[in-house]
């Protein structure tokens, strides 16, 4: 009986520990215009703060020392996601290189599997150059040649990181725009049917 539990509980935390490797896996991507063209937002920063937003979430605040997409602010918060198996860790000071998508009107969020990356002092720390094939300082040159550039606007007072006018994507925005449209023929051909002139 009790090598039969024994049996059981390996199972058991086995499986719970390989869901959790394959909950945080990322497809492979290649650093390329197209993979680039993914996002909305693509910055090098510093981070000035970080805060808790609530269990799930959080936010840093970055300095941006180089905007290569987007326009944003030269201080700029970005949401991400805070606890859990596959949260980001961000500590004041560190520096990244951000890949976000606008989740609301002036709120980014940099996802797990986005090509957000930190910068090691030292090279041989840099598990990012396993995942993406290449190192901080040729990822640095890529986007400064083939982004180029790009100043960002005055910091802007107030930045609310919280509830607000959510961005569809492209789904929900189809679908959005399918049932309006049948809302509409319908709206139509029901009064047409019952108010004829």
């Amino acid at each position: 009986m009790r090598s039969k539990l024994s049996i059981l509980f390996f199972t058991f935390a086995l499986c719970h520990f390989t869901s959790s490797i394959f909950a945080c896996s990322c497809p492979l991507t290649t650093l390329s215009i197209k993979e680039c063209d993914k996002y909305d937002i693509i910055f090098r920063g510093r981070i000035k703060s970080d805060s808790l937003y609530d269990e799930k979430k959080g936010f840093a605040n970055f300095e941006v020392l180089e905007l290569y997409k987007g326009v944003i602010a030269s201080e700029f918060k970005v949401l991400f996601e805070y606890g859990g198996e596959c949260a980001q860790v961000f500590n004041i000071g560190e520096e990244w290189i951000i890949y976000a998508n606008y989740k609301q009107a002036v709120n980014a969020k940099m996802d797990w599997c986005s090509r957000s990356r930190k910068y090691f002092k030292n090279d041989k720390l840099d598990f990012y150059t396993v995942t993406y094939g290449n190192d901080y300082a040729t990822e640095l040159d890529f986007l400064r040649k083939q982004l180029g550039l790009h100043k960002p606007l005055k910091p802007v007072e107030n930045q609310t990181i919280g509830e607000g006018n959510i961005l569809p994507n492209q789904t929900q925005f189809i679908v959005t725009l399918l049932i309006s449209i049948v809302a509409m023929v319908l709206f139509y051909y029901l009064f047409n049917r019952f108010f004829k002139w």
